[in-house]
């Protein structure tokens, strides 16, 4: 495949050759989406904590209409009335009062907390996919598994066509994606902490307690799983509930959160865990596969492209250049600080083994020379009210409880948990909607702060690009990968 293929979902199209990542909580917004699906690439958004940034943009006063557009477009306007009345403020909240939050998810979350991610899903797709025939997909993630079924009928009703899938092994998803295609009523699996794996409570999802409105079958999308390895991608073909469409291949320097090392762990002077040649995927056992695939990880190059395409991929993922181009979903003041300290040297990654409560390795950038995130962190008083990635856990009574590392270190011990697990957790939930300018302001004053992950490719961006990267778009970064290039062998593209 060349580097300028493209293709939509229409009958016989061809797979994108470039994936843009979906990057943390709506770094990889509808606008960014939309701009790469437009050039023919896939444009994803991210689903995580998606229906939050939902309400507190609603709450913002949505000044320039947009989500309110977008709602009228949803199948049942009693669903979407419903949530206006609920959290929209003409003309915005005021400054300092915190936002009104739902309900956290819970095995048996109501219709109602369900129906807020399934309008929310539907008008980041709807955004996404609106003025172009490209492909647009939604990226979810398996550690944070009770909004995912609500949030995949939402985007299913937008007109996703792909849904990406990491942190874990979405065997479900498939199987899921089938059912919710045909509006019929939906369980997917959850698992209790240290009970067996053939052990678990279902979550149910309902589409006709949210609609409330006949429909025709959905269009199923293309589901790409990301994984590790090629040996975690014959396991999901064996246990799937359905088709899998493709895989992501993830390598340890994207960003976000990376598979622990195989093995046992050992960390450098800087306390990162140390990968090795097992971390590495063989591509050619990925082409056994007769499956498409995309590899991530510091492959944002045009050589790379043509790298893993020779080497019999469909293409690439690319996350931290689109995530510092100006049509991110980062908040412009803290995108600038970033790429400026990439400019004078003291920009740098860490990959930090103890930041996620999930207990994957999570990458957090560093400025040298200011306050770090860490110590930021250190000083915050601990609280969990967005909820995402709490464990499901058994009380003693036999009800389900729901704790995490990040939570008051008093009320996750209560809960049957260690010490040991509560040192060096950060509140990603909270962090993350910072990022976008949609922190959370306490009654006391204080205002939650940002925490930014980036791949390892961050501090060499202005070498990647080689242009002024304080200003630049997703369409420069897809004009330099689709770019003619020398490479081994002859050119590109």
């Amino acid at each position: 495949m060349s580097n300028g293929t493209s293709s939509t979902m229409k009958t016989g199209a061809m797979h994108p050759p470039i994936i843009q990542g979906g990057m943390g909580v709506a770094v990889s917004g509808w606008r960014l989406a939309n701009k790469v699906a437009r050039r023919g690439m896939l444009g994803v958004v991210s689903g995580t904590g998606l229906d939050l940034v939902f309400l507190r943009r609603l709450q913002l006063g949505d000044t320039d209409g947009t989500i309110r557009h977008a709602m009228a477009h949803f199948p049942c306007q009693e669903t979407a009335k419903a949530v206006l009345d609920a959290y929209f403020i003409p003309g915005g909240k005021a400054e300092g009062v915190p936002f009104k939050a739902p309900s956290m998810f819970r095995v048996d979350s109501p219709p109602e907390r369900m129906g807020l991610a399934v309008v929310a899903a539907f008008v980041e797709v709807f955004l996404a996919r609106e003025g172009h025939e490209g492909p647009v997909g939604i990226n979810l993630l398996e550690k944070i598994p009770l909004p995912n079924p609500a949030l995949l009928y939402g985007a299913m009703l937008g007109g996703v066509d792909y849904v990406l899938m990491g942190a874990g092994i979405p065997w479900q998803i498939p199987g899921l994606l089938d059912s919710l295609s045909q509006h019929k009523r939906t369980a997917l699996r959850i698992y209790v902490e240290d009970e067996p794996s053939d052990t678990h409570e279902d979550m149910w999802l309902d589409p006709s307690a949210i609609l409330r409105v006949d429909l025709p079958p959905l269009k199923r999308p293309n589901f790409l799983a990301i994984i590790s390895s090629a040996t975690l991608a014959q396991a999901l073909l064996k246990r799937a509930t359905g088709k899998i469409n493709g895989f992501v291949v993830e390598g340890f320097t994207a960003g976000g959160h990376n598979a622990p090392p195989r093995g046992p762990i050992k960390r450098n002077e800087r306390g990162e865990p140390i990968y090795g040649d097992r971390d590495i995927t063989d591509l050619s056992k990925m082409t056994a596969h007769g499956l498409p695939f995309w590899v991530a990880g510091g492959k944002g190059t045009p050589e790379s492209l043509a790298d893993v395409q020779a080497s019999g991929a469909e293409g690439i993922q690319v996350g931290t250049l689109f995530a510092f181009c100006a049509d991110s979903g980062l908040e412009p003041e803290l995108r600038r600080s970033v790429l400026e300290g990439i400019l004078d040297g003291t920009a740098d990654v860490l990959t930090d083994p103890l930041a996620s409560p999930t207990g994957f390795p999570f990458k957090v950038a560093r400025l040298e020379g200011s306050l770090s995130q860490n110590d930021v962190y250190l000083d915050r008083n601990r609280i969990c009210d967005a909820g995402y990635l709490r464990r499901v856990y058994r009380k003693p009574d036999g009800s389900l409880g729901y704790r995490c590392a990040s939570e008051p270190t008093k009320a996750y011990l209560a809960k049957g948990g260690t010490m040991e697990e509560t040192e060096g957790r950060k509140c990603l939930c909270n962090a993350l909607l910072a990022n976008i300018g949609v922190p959370q302001s306490r009654k006391d004053g204080y205002v939650e702060g940002t925490l930014v992950t980036a791949g390892d490719d961050l501090p060499h961006l202005v070498k990647i690009l080689g242009r002024d990267i304080l200003h630049y778009t997703a369409d420069d970064v897809l004009d330099f990968l689709l770019s003619p290039r020398l490479v081994a062998g002859g050119t590109t593209g």
